[in-house]
Formats: C-alpha cells, structure tokens, sequence
C-alpha cells in the first residue's frame, strides 16, 4: 500500500497524463485519425491489414507501432529504472520528449506520416519513464488499465476489502489528467489545428525543468522531503 504520495508525484502524473490526452487527441484530429499513445488500436488494425494483405496498412500501423516501441526503449534507456523515485533523469527525458513533440508538429501540419512516428515515439518514451511509485502502475498515455484497477478496488470495497484510497487518488488524477488534455486539444484544434501539439511540447519542456529545480532543491534540503 502506498504509505505517501508526494506532490511531485501528483502534479506530474496529472500533467503528464494531461499531455498524453492532448496528443492523443491530436492524432484522432490529424489526416491520419490514428492513436498515438497506446497500441491497441493500432495493433489491432496492424492484424487487419496483414490478414487482408494491406502492404499500405501494413506499414502505416507497423512504423507506429515500431515508433512507440523504440521511443519506451529510449526512455527506458534514460532512466534505466522501472520505479518512480527523485533521482531518476526524468528531466533528461522530458526533454526528449519535448524535442520529439517540437518537431512533429510541421511534419503534422504539412500532412507527413513522420508526425505521427514522432509523436508515438514521444509518447512510448513518456509512458516507459513513469513506471511504478510504490507498486502502483503509472502510465500517463493510456487509460485502460486504470479503469481496470478502479473497477477491480471498487468491486473489492463493495465486497468488503479495504481500498488503497492513496492509489485510487492517484490513478482518478491520471484519468482525470488525459480527459481534459483530450478536451483542451479538441477545444483548440478549430482555430489553431496540429499547431495545438505545440502546447503539450512546451509543457514537456516545462516539466522537465520544473523537475530538474525541484530536484535540485529536495537534494538541498534533506529536512523539506
């Protein structure tokens, strides 16, 4: 059970989560209308187009699908650890995330499938640097296992077990996060179109630094953590 849940790790599962839901949506609105952020979709549609021998499917679906995939292995290249914990080159990796959105935006705006790469690789290296915090799953890009967890506590506490209401606040503050990033994409999408993913790469950048000071200072400050 999680004893504590610190701050860094709220507002960064709560940003984070934000950014995945603003690129996700970013992908839906593109001229590709495909999912950047997680692959089950995109898996699934791979599996079509290879059964239907769709060479043009086959590889629209398989590069994203490689770009998630070598964008966790960056990341879990960066930080080279599988739990959450002050320490960790986060920032490092936010960077890159953020370089990675930066550039995907004209190839998005200019109708290239190398938008797409970039972005699914951005958000395989985002969702690969969260990891765990005190055995809870924290992934910021998707959904699905969250609402997962939440159906299975709350059968639980129906049935009489006591909940981990630390985690169940922390995974609601990650659903809560990617639903209003998909709203604020859909939001500004009218007026500004992909030129919206700029937000979501300047908030990357912006959480990395943020990171980095409030690292710097926890190490200053042994008494403050």
């Amino acid at each position: 059970m999680i004893a504590k849940l610190p701050r860094w790790v709220l507002f960064g599962g709560i940003v984070l989560s934000f950014i995945g839901g603003m690129v996700n949506a970013a992908g839906y609105l593109s001229f590709r209308h495909q999912a950047v952020t997680h692959m089950t979709g995109t898996t699934t549609l791979l599996g079509i187009g290879v059964a239907q021998g769709d060479v043009g499917d086959m590889l629209k679906f398989g590069v994203v699908a490689l770009a998630f995939l070598l964008g966790a292995a960056l990341g879990g290249f960066i930080v080279r650890d599988s739990a959450l914990r002050l320490g960790r080159r986060y920032g490092v990796a936010l960077s890159v995330e953020s370089v990675l959105l930066f550039t995907a935006v004209p190839l998005l705006v200019h109708d290239r499938d190398a938008g797409l790469w970039l972005a699914a690789a951005a958000c395989g290296l985002q969702n690969a640097m969260a990891g765990t915090y005190s055995g809870a799953v924290v992934r910021t890009t998707h959904v699905s296992g969250l609402y997962t967890d939440l159906g299975m506590y709350l059968g639980q506490w129906f049935g009489g077990v006591k909940m981990d209401a630390r985690r169940v606040r922390l995974y609601i503050t990650l659903v809560v996060g990617f639903f209003a990033g998909g709203v604020a994409d859909a939001l500004i999408y009218p007026q500004v179109g992909q030129y919206g993913l700029l937000l979501p790469a300047a908030l990357t950048g912006l959480a990395g630094i943020t990171y980095s000071i409030y690292r710097h200072h926890h190490r200053a400050v042994p008494a403050a953590s």
